[in-house]
């Protein structure tokens, strides 16, 4: 086994832990199946990550992490307000049906969290990480833009993460790719509808 530094040991045990988490849910995933997965001892998982908690934080905020860099990258500034907040849904909704067991396993997660005793604060750290999320992309577009917007800052992120996350589980559950065209047109509408050019 090639010895790797601790940050990217992590990072590959945090990957392992959302493939096997995916494929075999929450509960049944053990430390000995995602070092399995990682193709590392059980001693190196331990060595990684002091607790089972610090590992689903390390899961969720990787997660978020994936689809956060595809938007980011997606919101550099177009022609209208309109297309860039469609640009950053957009990329997101193509990361949510690329990757549908992903987005499914935030949902276990934030469950997981709350039913276990001693993780609740995971789940709280998990909502709270998508508003930060939509706060930091909400300041990517202002300063880029020159936006300035209808409602607070906080306000809006909160908002935009509780909309996402319904219209994931909306699409997960579902699963009509038929209509999702009109309903991103809608939301793209509606949040810039939130926001006014300078």
């Amino acid at each position: 086994m090639a010895r790797l530094p601790s940050a990217e040991r992590r990072r590959q045990l945090t990957e392992a832990a959302i493939r096997a988490m995916a494929r075999d849910g929450v509960p049944r995933t053990t430390t000995r199946s995602i070092a399995a997965e990682a193709g590392v001892s059980l001693s190196v998982f331990h060595y990684c990550f002091d607790s089972k908690q610090e590992l689903i934080e390390s899961v969720i905020t990787t997660i978020t992490g994936h689809y956060v860099t595809v938007v980011k990258e997606a919101l550099k500034p177009r022609d209208t307000l309109e297309e860039t907040v469609r640009a950053g849904f957009q990329a997101y909704w193509d990361h949510v049906r690329a990757h549908p067991d992903e987005h499914m396993l935030t949902y276990e997660l934030a469950q997981y969290a709350m039913r276990e005793p001693g993780f609740g604060h995971l789940a709280r750290r998990q909502y709270e990480l998508y508003a930060a999320t939509y706060a930091a992309l909400i300041d990517q577009l202002r300063h880029t833009m020159g936006l300035r917007l209808r409602v607070p800052a906080p306000v809006l992120a909160r908002y935009l993460a509780a909309m996402t996350d319904g219209l994931t589980l909306n699409w997960l559950v579902l699963g009509d790719d038929a209509a999702w065209n009109g309903i991103l047109d809608t939301v793209t509408a509606h949040v810039a509808g939130l926001v006014r050019d300078p």
